[in-house]
């Protein structure tokens, strides 16, 4: 199976959930994006990596793992979203030290927060982008929006110390609606750019199919 390499495109406040966000993934030779529903630490951990000119006034719990791993020679050479089930995404650490490489396990959000902390590429398999991506319009005024805009907003938002844990669902059950309708609602979703419903929306379909 082949790799597809991913960036991220931003992240944002969950609309149906408290304390939950969506971080966005876009294949960078592509027009598909992988939305994932994480915790409010992870996101904040994840905003501020991408925000590289603020430090924390104690190291957080990423920032601790990447000056341990630096200590002792060890490094995060990439990270791979390698599995999905029921909505769920299971990702790998891949390491090196002394020229031997080992594999982690870890959960996709804390992978994304510490490859941002080792400048390693983030990748998934073309399988996966099949299953759980979309498609978003784009427009001619996507270039002068900033697509991090609110990753500011969430470093200086005090977070709850609840850990909501990865790719919590929405509690709102959802009707038995028709495939047709589903996908007519990911659409919606999809164009105002409310990524955890589109996610929601997603996993629901893909279950049924």
């Amino acid at each position: 199976m082949s790799l597809v390499r991913l960036t991220i495109k931003g992240i944002s406040y969950s609309q149906t959930q408290n304390g939950a966000y969506a971080l966005l993934l876009s294949e960078m030779e592509g027009q598909r994006q992988l939305p994932i529903v994480i915790g409010a630490f992870e996101a904040q951990s994840i905003a501020i990596a991408l925000e590289k000119d603020i430090r924390p006034p104690r190291p957080l719990t990423h920032d601790l793992f990447k000056s341990f791993s630096d200590r002792f020679s060890i490094q995060v050479k990439q990270v791979i979203i390698h599995k999905l089930v029921d909505g769920v995404f299971y990702s790998s650490l891949i390491c090196e030290r002394d020229k031997i490489e080992e594999i982690i396990d870890a959960r996709t959000s804390d992978a994304i927060a510490l490859a941002l902390r080792f400048n390693a590429p983030i990748f998934t398999y073309q399988n996966i982008l099949e299953k759980a991506g979309i498609y978003l319009k784009t427009d001619e005024k996507e270039d002068e929006d900033d697509p991090l805009q609110e990753t500011q907003l969430m470093i200086n938002k005090e977070f709850d110390e609840e850990d909501l844990g990865e790719d919590s669902s929405s509690k709102s059950e959802t009707p038995k609606k028709s495939i047709q309708d589903l996908e007519k609602e990911l659409e919606k979703a999809v164009n105002k750019e409310d990524y955890e419903e589109a996610a929601r929306l997603r996993d629901e379909i893909s279950k049924r199919k």
